[in-house]
């Protein structure tokens, strides 16, 4: 079995306020979930309106399975339209 850690920070250009940047981020923290059946929180930058840090947790029985799953992830994400991908970091465990 393998882990799989991603550090994400995301730029929410939209967001003007802390209520519509928690609306926009629990969207997508549900849509996450749905898809991919993950683990996740927000880690960092709760005090920002336009600014978010996740740590994603997914699993899987091998390498190529896990690897699979985070590209899914990251593509998912890079298409985003109301969230920008600023950086992923990527773990293995």
């Amino acid at each position: 079995m393998l882990v799989a850690c991603l550090r994400i920070q995301l730029h929410l250009p939209g967001c003007k306020s802390l209520k519509e940047k928690r609306f926009v981020l629990n969207s997508l923290k549900d849509r996450l979930r749905s898809r991919f059946n993950l683990a996740l929180c927000e880690t960092d930058y709760q005090d920002k309106w336009q600014r978010s840090a996740l740590a994603i947790v997914t699993i899987a029985g091998s390498r190529k399975g896990v690897d699979k799953s985070v590209q899914a992830i990251v593509t998912f994400l890079e298409r985003q339209e109301r969230a920008v991908l600023i950086e992923c970091d990527k773990e293995f465990y």
